[in-house]
């Protein structure tokens, strides 16, 4: 087996009859019923499992299975309540409003403008509303689920996107981490870290608006998350043709929630609603593991370390070691950032360190050159 692939490995033919797989109701029992693929489950059975250790942890494990072995989404109805839904509306769109007009608010898989878009609102509707910040997310039910992919050890992330009438659908896609790098990025992982990253992330969403099929909810290509090289394929025309083919949506009703792992293809439909706006609250939560086992300071490494690199740099140009240099030195990751001051725009990351010390050798820059652009960095990087 071949560790390190690119795109001749790909095989759509597999890839189309493993999106064919009939979603076993046996294997889910704890599901209320099955739409289209997609298993769900009522929030009151899952409050009533939290009572006894057993039940708790055979409805973990159900869910887990679901996640990874099958079709790779489900649904949770009536996850919150819609009064604390509507309070928490009502904060997003008040901010939404606020930021108006302050620079344009990107969009991962969409036009800029074409959506209105609340990037960190997480942070943002805590600080806003603390009150109904803490009835939105002391939630056992979204704390379950976080935990059933990931493990008790999580942290919450979120955007509020608004699609309005008209709203085009994306492209069919991956998500955080690796579905968020280009292609060529993508290439330098081996299958096996590919595969892994799917357990880094769990995506989730609430409505928070009425969702009928009109309006566009999501749509999603069950056990797809099985296919192992889709962080390549989901780019490729002819996986795109098998999405259209086999997609299949879901309605939902505010205060719903839909939760599905990140390698799972899918895309935002089109609103062909004449007057729906379509709300959702979009959760990216992220293990625990995430994390360096020491805290390092990169911005002081590159810092101290420049002038050495650029000397050896100079003497002979681009070799192994200079690129090694760099990447010990400096961060390769550009997340997490903040998404308001550099909105993905011409892609879907931000700059990393990495990619603008390489900047600073090709074009030459001195020490103090650097230090203003690392600042300004370490700025745009701040919540």
């Amino acid at each position: 087996m071949e560790h390190f692939i690119d795109q001749t490995q790909l095989d759509v033919a597999a890839f189309e009859a493993l999106v064919q797989s009939t979603t076993n109701a046996e294997e889910l029992p704890q599901a209320e019923r099955i739409v289209s693929g997609i298993p769900l489950y009522r929030a009151s059975h899952a409050l009533d499992c939290l009572a006894d250790p057993q039940r708790r942890r055979t409805l973990l494990d159900e869910w887990h299975h679901c996640l990874l072995d099958g079709p790779g989404v489900l649904a949770i109805t009536e996850m919150m309540e819609r009064t604390t839904v509507d309070r928490a509306s009502e904060s997003f769109l008040a901010l939404i409003e606020a930021e108006r007009g302050h620079g344009q608010q990107g969009d991962h898989f969409a036009a800029p403008g074409a959506n209105d878009r609340l990037w960190n609102a997480f942070q943002k509707h805590g600080e806003a509303d603390p009150d109904g910040f803490v009835d939105y997310y002391a939630n056992p039910v979204l704390a379950l689920v976080a935990e059933a992919w990931l493990g008790p050890g999580y942290q919450i992330t979120s955007q509020v996107n608004v699609v309005k009438p008209g709203g085009r659908a994306q492209l069919p896609h991956r998500d955080y981490h690796l579905g968020f790098l280009s292609e060529a990025q993508a290439l330098g992982y081996p299958l096996s870290l590919q595969v892994a990253s799917q357990h880094l992330t769990l995506q989730g969403a609430v409505a928070h608006d009425d969702m009928p099929l009109e309006s566009g909810p999501t749509q999603l290509l069950p056990h797809s998350q099985r296919y192992p090289e889709g962080y390549l394929a989901y780019r490729d025309p002819a996986f795109q043709q098998v999405f259209a083919r086999h997609r299949v949506q879901l309605p939902l009703t505010r205060g719903d929630g839909l939760f599905f792992n990140p390698a799972l293809f899918h895309a935002a439909g089109d609103n062909d609603s004449q007057d729906l706006r379509r709300m959702a609250n979009l959760l990216q939560i992220s293990s625990a593991f995430g994390r360096a086992m020491e805290s390092v300071d990169n911005t002081r490494l590159v810092r101290a370390g420049f002038p050495a690199l650029k000397a050896r740099f100079q003497r002979d140009g681009w070799t192994a070691a200079i690129r090694a240099g760099v990447t010990a030195l400096a961060e390769a990751y550009p997340f997490p950032a903040n998404l308001d001051r550099t909105p993905p725009q011409g892609g879907m990351a931000p700059q990393s360190q990495c990619e603008l010390l390489t900047l600073a050798l090709d074009e030459d820059w001195d020490a103090d050159r650097l230090d203003r652009a690392l600042d300004r960095m370490a700025q745009d990087r701040r919540a």
